[in-house]
């Protein structure tokens, strides 16, 4: 059966609980997803439902595992009569269209090298990326006219370096493939490609708050790893699961590509240009989606809207990750949805990291527990294991390069950056937390987001999470801003909801707010109204803009 062939390459155990508690990845050397995962299940259950893609104009679009395959095929064949072969560099800039997956699965086949990335890249953006990651060939969406002369802006001034330019949605631009149409001309057979489980399989630029976007590789096994995700998604055969993210982040693998399709779970994909509360919470209803996640800032706006006014009987199963959850968006999802958030926490570098697991009791705002892919720990300053409430670094003991677990190869071309989070036999994630009694771990800031003031270390995240609780707030950021005394103060930078003014009044309210709910020393001393917070193309906040605009 379906749900039972993954197994073999993947072992697994569980407490008495039910929390997965042993994991392991077994494969062979030739392993790749394509053919020994969706041709499998093409083979073992043809009709049973791999993706469902629908938009705002209704068009809509169901691919069993039988289609995924021959499509794929197609892609596969279509890439290689243009010339792409093992080992090329590929960019997909695809957004939530359902190609996405028919070109990914294709380069896989192939062995190319898929690099994904988000549509609002710009001429330089490119420029970038293609002289570092050696970029031949693109293909892109045909539903933003501006991504087509942005990567042709830059393939000019390059020289020329793009072999094939590719384009979806039957637009026509002069110079450019049309990939729909070309695909539908191939063959559906093809003979397997010989590829190795370490060959590259991705290439992510990270979004990164300081610096140029670094280059995060995964291998084949990454694939299986993503188990691990689909379990703590509580994703299910013959279910249907969303997770908001754009194709073009290493979310999208997390939530719409491997763990799902290995446990036979069918991926829903909405496809939509700007994200809409209402529209959003419609499409969950409609299409019976059974589980959910998406990173916490979204979830704040659905439950600025009439929550129970929407037919969510089928929903399951919620988590989030991203960010760090308040325990306000939390407690107020549950009322409206029943529905406990499942938080968890892992990078580009990784698959998911720490997490409550299905069957563990979730304490709101905490990440949860290690997983069992990866020995994971808060370690101190002197790369010892922090006590219980210690704060200090989420590290990973792993040696660099280690290609069995799912961990990132390292930085691709450049070692001098890998050397730096990865040395004594552990990978340093650049992000602390501290640790309670029951192993729980509490999320408090990336390192250079720590706050020093008067010789206290004050973390964002916890004068957040109390912000977070006012009625009046519906985003904010804490920041340190230079002060001649303190070193540093804490400020707030804050988005209000609809309808609310910020006032003088407003900021002591705001600031008592938190001096009652937490340490005195943490409130704010400088609060600032915006109308929305810098965020880096993923959805992240950009603290360090806020900061550089405080330096100035």
């Amino acid at each position: 059966m379906l749900k039972d062939y993954y197994k073999k390459y993947i072992e697994t155990g569980h407490n008495d609980k039910g929390i997965l508690n042993k994991f392991k990845i077994n494969c062979p050397d030739d392993f790749n997803f394509a053919y020994d995962i969706i041709d499998k299940y093409a083979e073992l259950e043809p009709n049973a439902r791999a993706l469902v893609w629908v938009n705002p104009k209704g068009d809509e679009r169901t691919f069993t595992f039988s289609e995924l395959s021959r499509y794929s095929i197609k892609a596969a064949n279509l890439f290689a009569s243009k010339g792409v072969k093992y080992g090329d560099t590929v960019k997909l800039v695809l957004k939530g269209h359902y190609q996405f997956w028919l070109a990914m699965l294709g380069l896989e086949r192939l062995g190319a090298v898929t690099v994904p990335a988000t549509h609002m890249l710009t001429a330089k953006d490119y420029v970038y990326r293609f002289e570092q990651a050696e970029i031949k060939h693109i293909i892109i969406t045909g539903s933003d006219s501006a991504v087509a002369q942005n990567v042709d802006n830059a393939d000019e001034e390059l020289g020329g370096v793009l072999v094939n330019k590719f384009i979806v949605g039957g637009v026509k631009f002069e110079n450019w493939i049309d990939f729909d149409t070309e695909l539908e001309r191939q063959p559906d057979t093809m003979t397997r490609v010989k590829t190795n489980v370490y060959d590259m399989l991705l290439l992510y630029f990270t979004s990164g708050t300081t610096g140029y976007p670094k280059m995060v590789t995964h291998n084949h096994r990454y694939a299986l790893a993503h188990t691990q995700t689909a379990m703590w998604l509580n994703n299910r055969y013959d279910g249907l699961h969303l997770t908001i993210a754009d194709t073009g982040w290493a979310k999208a693998m997390w939530g719409k590509m491997y763990g799902q399709f290995l446990l036979g779970c069918a991926i829903f994909v909405y496809d939509y240009d700007r994200f809409n509360p209402v529209e959003m919470l419609s499409v969950v209803s409609k299409y019976k989606v059974t589980s959910f996640c998406a990173p916490p800032t979204m979830y704040r706006f659905f439950i600025q809207e009439d929550v129970k006014s929407f037919d969510l009987s089928a929903l399951e199963y919620c988590c989030t990750a991203g960010e760090a959850l308040n325990p306000e968006v939390f407690e107020r999802w549950l009322e409206f949805t029943g529905h406990k958030m499942m938080e968890g926490f892992g990078q580009t570098e990784s698959v998911i990291i720490v997490a409550t697991m299905p069957g563990m009791m979730p304490k709101p705002g905490s990440m949860g527990k290690p997983l069992p892919l990866y020995d994971v720990d808060i370690y101190d300053e002197n790369g010892k294991p922090a006590a219980a409430g210690e704060v200090g670094e989420i590290c990973l003991r792993s040696e660099r390069g280690n290609r069995e677990s799912g961990l990132f190869n390292g930085y691709h071309k450049n070692d001098e950056l890998t050397d730096s989070v990865w040395y004594d036999g552990l990978y340093h994630t650049g992000d602390t937390a501290w640790k309670d009694e029951d192993g729980y771990f509490w999320y408090v800031g990336r390192n250079d987001d720590m706050i020093k003031s008067s010789g206290y270390r004050i973390g964002p995240f916890e004068v957040e999470s109390v912000l977070m609780t006012h009625p009046l707030v519906l985003e904010c950021a804490i920041t340190g801003a230079p002060d001649p005394v303190r070193g540093q103060v804490v400020k707030a930078t804050v988005v209000l909801v609809k309808g609310a003014a910020g006032s003088p009044e407003l900021v002591k309210e705001l600031q008592k707010h938190v001096t009652e709910n937490t340490a005195p020393y943490k409130y704010p001393r400088i609060i600032e109204f915006v109308e929305e917070l810098p965020k880096t193309i993923s959805g992240k906040i950009r603290r360090v803009q806020i900061r550089k605009e405080d330096n100035k």
